[in-house]
């Protein structure tokens, strides 16, 4: 496939953050989102997502389709190595969703002052809102779990028939104002959450890459996706 750049957005700090996206002929009517980096200390989902991006690039075999890919959104974060960005925010927990809330239990989920306070989430809202979100899969560390919300079973399902990892609709905690719940209610389409396994439990990065490489690679070639976009 091919990619182009596509309008960057700005982080607290004033780093940029890069997308880009497929070089259709035309404008799509909705796209598939690839977003790594939310929490800047989840390296192991970035580099899964770095390496998919890097066989998307050179797989001219699959059919073209409409897609947006944030690597890393939390430019920030990543760079200190923080779940949260530069203001000390947990962006997973900062949309605008009906049951977004300003208490927090830990200083590492502080959800902000307000909803959508946050550039970056800002920034991935004004792509939605140019390019319509139809699937959306975002990665993340934690425990090997692929999590789903709306109606993207059947497609999640692909993934986790290749790595074995655990199929939830419920991560097994309140996550109020998060992507997968605020995309939901508002574009009314599925957001997968792919968690990777963190680096001690497992040999290297690319090991882990490995371990899910023919799920994804399968995710892509599947039929079913093209029902989403």
């Amino acid at each position: 496939m091919i990619f182009a750049d596509i309008e960057s957005g700005v982080s607290v700090e004033g780093r940029e953050i890069h997308a880009f996206k497929t070089d259709l002929k035309s404008k799509a009517p909705k796209y598939l989102y690839l977003i790594g980096g939310t929490h800047g200390d989840e390296v192991e989902g970035v580099f899964v997502l770095k390496e998919l991006f890097d066989w998307l690039k050179t797989e001219h075999a699959l059919k073209d389709m409409p897609m947006v890919v944030i690597p890393i959104l939390n430019v920030d974060g990543y760079r200190t190595q923080t779940r949260v960005n530069a203001h000390s925010v947990d962006l997973n927990r900062n949309y605008p969703t009906k049951d977004w809330t300003k208490e927090c239990k830990k200083p590492r989920y502080y959800p902000g002052p307000k909803p959508l306070s946050e550039p970056e989430n800002q920034y991935l809202l004004k792509l939605f809102e140019k390019y319509k979100p139809g699937l959306i899969l975002s990665f993340h560390t934690w425990k090997p779990m692929v999590n789903y919300n709306g109606d993207c079973k059947d497609i999640a399902e692909v993934i986790t028939n290749h790595n074995n990892y655990e199929l939830t609709p419920d991560i097994g905690y309140p996550t109020p104002g998060s992507l997968g719940t605020f995309v939901n209610e508002k574009y009314k389409v599925g957001v997968i959450t792919f968690e990777c396994p963190e680096l001690k439990d497992k040999p290297s990065l690319k090991h882990i890459w490995k371990e899910n490489e023919e799920g994804l690679k399968a995710f892509f070639k599947s039929d079913l996706l093209h029902k989403y976009l």
